[in-house]
């Protein structure tokens, strides 16, 4: 194992408290799709389910994750999503708790490799280890009504994008988003102690707030940035992601 990562039970347990007890902008994957509780107040910039805090962020770009997929039908069909649309079981759409709205991603099952392309009108999942909820149209194209969850990656695309194909590229992995520039830093310190690359930087909002977003991380392959972020979690940040620079 390289030196870097043989570090002290102690300084593990630091590098973790730290991060709970920092003020900033949290990413948690939380339960069922409840549409109707799961819309943003409008004077705030999060959104509060089963007493959690959601951060919705403002741009998709580069945004990778990994995590169990499931899905929702007849029980949600034809009543409100969180951006006020009619929920259409039919369609291709899916529920996120912080990607933007209208939104387009690729979810890729990789079970079996088959991948859906849908449009973000919804928010949750809010059960925790879940990342995104598939309409049925979604789940069924990649062979997930049967078994009802499956492992899945998620890219977000872009406008104009059909399939991403980015399995090559510069990647870096997103820690946090800070409201305090002193306490990016102070956590930026900690981990330079297990990566090379650290970066802190800032970030201002349409609402004119100001955040301060920590990177480690820089590769040039997608495997190997999920790797460096499934090593954060094992540190205990599990709000960590990917994003391609």
């Amino acid at each position: 194992m390289n030196a870097k990562y043989k570090i002290t039970i102690s300084l593990l347990i630091c590098l973790t408290l730290s991060a709970c007890s920092y003020k900033r902008a949290p990413i948690i994957v939380k339960n069922i799709p409840q549409p109707s509780k799961g819309i943003p107040d409008k004077k705030k910039n999060y959104y509060i389910i089963n007493n959690e805090r959601y951060y919705p962020i403002e741009s998709s770009a580069g945004f990778i994750q990994t995590g169990t997929a499931s899905w929702y039908g007849a029980d949600f069909h034809g009543k409100k999503t969180a951006n006020g649309e009619v929920y259409d079981m039919h369609k291709k759409n899916a529920a996120h708790t912080i990607l933007p709205f209208n939104t387009y991603v690729k979810v890729t099952n990789l079970a079996n490799k088959k991948y859906t392309i849908v449009r973000i009108n919804d928010r949750g999942p809010f059960v925790k280890g879940r990342i995104i909820d598939l309409s049925y149209a979604a789940a069924k194209e990649i062979d997930l009504i049967g078994p009802g969850t499956a492992r899945v990656e998620v890219i977000a695309l872009n406008k104009n994008q059909l399939d991403p194909g980015i399995r090559e590229g510069t990647f870096t992995v997103q820690v946090g988003a800070f409201t305090e520039e002193s306490n990016a830093r102070k956590l930026a310190e900690k981990l330079r102690v297990l990566y090379d690359y650290v970066n802190i930087t800032e970030y201002t909002d349409m609402k004119n707030r100001k955040f301060y977003r920590l990177h480690v991380s820089r590769t040039h392959t997608l495997d190997a940035a999920m790797e460096a972020r499934k090593k954060l979690e094992e540190l205990g940040f599990n709000e960590a992601f990917v994003i391609r620079l």
